[in-house]
Parts: C-alpha cells; sequence; structure tokens
C-alpha cells in the first residue's frame, strides 16, 4: 500500500498549487485607514486597490497599487496590497521582492509575514516558509488562517506532529472549518494514530458532506486499522464523486484485493492503470489479481510493464514465474524466478517482522 502524502491524488507538486489562504480578502479592510483628502490620487488609487482584491481581480489590482508605489513606495497599505496581488497572480519573484522589503520595514506585520511565508512555499522554499509563518503565528496567534497554513508547510516537509499541533490551534479558533479536519486526520494518519484520524476525517464529512478527498482518506484509515469492509465503501463513496481519480481507484482495488475481491479489483486496477499508465502498483496488483482470478494469460503483460517500471523490485519477477507456470511456459517461468532470488539477493536486510513474506 502507497504511504500517506499530504499530496496524494494527483496533487505532487501542490506547492505550485493555489495555495489555500483562508479569509485573505478580510485582511484587505485591514489597511489603516488614508488620512488624505478625498480627491487625493493615492487614496483613490488604494479604495480601487482594494474594490479589486475583494473581486478577486488580481491583475487590475496589481496594476493599481503599482501606480499607488509610483507616488509613496514606503506606505504600508500600498505594499500590502501589492505583495497579496503578486502572490495571488503566481508572481513569485516579484512577490519575494516586495515581501522581503516590507517584513524588513514592518517586522511586525502578522499578515505581512504571513503572505511571504506562502509565497517561499509556492516557491518550494520551506526552510524559508516556515520561520516567516512562526514569526506570524506569534505575531498574532489568533488567526486560524494562519495556524492552517503554516500546517500545510509543515506537512509538506513531512513534520506531521508539529503539524497536528498547529491544525488542533486552528480548529479550536475556527471549529466550523472542515479542511483543516482533513488535514489533521492526515497528519494523524502519518503518525501511527489512525483511530484519532477516522474522527477526524468523520468530522470534516460532518461538515461539508462533499469536500474532496475526504471519504478517500476515511477509507485508507479504515484500510489501514484492518477494517476493509468500511474502507472500500469509502473508497466507492469516493469515486462516485470523482470517478477518473487514478489513486482512488488504485486503492480501491488494492483493498479490494486483500478482501478476496478479485473481480471488481481487476476491474479497478484496470482503470487505474489506464488512467496512469506509470503507476507500478496498480499495474503489479492488476497482475496479482488476475492471477489469483485464474486469468494468467492477462496477467503476464500487466507484471511485465510493473518489472519495467521497477527493474530493481523482485517482486513482479516472483508472481511472473507463477503466471508463466500456470501457462505451462516452464523455462520462462524458471528464468523468472531465477531474476527474483538475485533481485532479492541485491535487496537491503530489514530484518524485523515489519519485513513480512514476499506477497
Amino acid at each position: 500500500m502507497r504511504s500517506v502524502s499530504l499530496f496524494t491524488l494527483g496533487s505532487h507538486s501542490a506547492p505550485h498549487a493555489v495555495v489555500p489562504l483562508a479569509a485573505v480578502l478580510t485582511a484587505i479592510f485591514l489597511f489603516a485607514p488614508v488620512a488624505l483628502p478625498q480627491g487625493n490620487r493615492l487614496a483613490d488609487l488604494l479604495r480601487q486597490g482594494q474594490a479589486a482584491l475583494q473581486a478577486e481581480d488580481f491583475d487590475r489590482a496589481a496594476l493599481v497599487f503599482e501606480q499607488a508605489r509610483q507616488i509613496d513606495p514606503n506606505r504600508k497599505e500600498v505594499n500590502r496590497g501589492l505583495l497579496l496581488s503578486y502572490l495571488q497572480l503566481g508572481r513569485l519573484a516579484d512577490a519575494e521582492g516586495i515581501g522581503k522589503t516590507a517584513v524588513t520595514r514592518w517586522p511586525n506585520d502578522a499578515q505581512m509575514l504571513h503572505w511571504l511565508g506562502l509565497v517561499y512555499f509556492k516557491q518550494q522554499k520551506n526552510d524559508l516558509a516556515i520561520p516567516q509563518l512562526r514569526h506570524a503565528v506569534n505575531l498574532d496567534p489568533s488567526q486560524s488562517d494562519i495556524h492552517f497554513d503554516l500546517a500545510l508547510v509543515l506537512l509538506s516537509d513531512d513534520q506531521y506532529s508539529d503539524a497536528a499541533k498547529e491544525l488542533e490551534i486552528a480548529i479550536k479558533l475556527d471549529p466550523k472549518a472542515a479542511l483543516p479536519h482533513v488535514l489533521l486526520g492526515r497528519a494523524y494518519q502519518n503518525t501511527n494514530r489512525s483511530v484519532q484520524a477516522v474522527k477526524q476525517f468523520q468530522t470534516a464529512l460532518q461538515l461539508e458532506p462533499n469536500l474532496p478527498l475526504a471519504h478517500y482518506h476515511l477509507g485508507f484509515a479504515y484500510e489501514s486499522l484492518g477494517r476493509n469492509e468500511e474502507a472500500i465503501a469509502e473508497y466507492e463513496k469516493e469515486i462516485q464523486r470523482s470517478p477518473s481519480n487514478g489513486t482512488a481507484l488504485y486503492q480501491l482495488g488494492h483493498c479490494q484485493l486483500a478482501a478476496g475481491l478479485w473481480t471488481s479489483a481487476v476491474e479497478h486496477l484496470e482503470k487505474a492503470a489506464q488512467l496512469e499508465p506509470g503507476n507500478f502498483d496498480a499495474l503489479y496488483d492488476l497482475g496479482k489479481a488476475l492471477l489469483l482470478k485464474g486469468d494468467a494469460q492477462q496477467a503476464v503483460p500487466a507484471l511485465r510493464r510493473a518489472a519495467e517500471l521497477k527493474p530493481a523490485d523482485p517482486t513482479p519477477h516472483y508472481q511472473l514465474s507463477r503466471a508463466l507456470e500456470k501457462l505451462g511456459r516452464n523455462e520462462e517461468a524458471m528464468q523468472e524466478l531465477e531474476t527474483f532470488t538475485a533481485l532479492n539477493k541485491a535487496q537491503p536486510v530489514t530484518g524485523g517482522m515489519a519485513a513480512g513474506p514476499i506477497q
């Protein structure tokens, strides 16, 4: 089974995806009032910039705040608006430049530190993002979205225990938000607290029944506890809402294979392999399921493809030897068994009961 990852299900490059910015638009109203005459050009530009941010017209916002910066480059509201606009547009180099200058000038502005941390996160610079976000949390511990985003970065850095602490705080501050419960469940799952993880995923679904991936993660938690029937039911719910999700299809097929439901396993593993032709796990499990179902002929190409994807892995060769033997291709079967033996000897010795038997 694949290990739980923060970016499971097609979001492996999540630092480049749209980062959740909880309550970010409300922050534009935190700009200090402009103590200038009504007709003043700068005051007018600031109002236009705020309106553009509120309308999520970030191109317009950036243009307006750039004009405002030409008038007064040292005004806090201008730098705030420009930093947020660049961040939302994905102009990360520009955002970093503005952000670094701004937090040097206003080191106690928690929101600008927050946004600069997100800029670094989206550039995959977690070593720079984490200190900025921790500083922001220390300056303003009452903002659930800062705790949430710090947890997001910590999870992507495999710092699961620290992430859990931040998410627990975020949930206390905003108990009706569903997504923090999902991420807290992930953190618990990755620290071997599957029972607690189940409770978090269940809570998330109670708060938001159609929340993407919540059924998937609940299924994964059930599966890790050996509760396969419940896991299968949750995976099926996830696939109902997202039928082209290759990873969910794989996990459903994997769980069905473990439960001895070979026909259903083949159906879902075939779909997973079609959607993700480079998915070693789907192809290997598909070969196993076909073999157990009694279709050795179809098992062979799936297992050969799996062996091609991971040449150093001995397990596909063992299954191939069994499939070829069933087909009466004894010489080829012996060759595969010899390959398995040689590759298996080359594997590092892990020892302990966790190593388990070859499957």
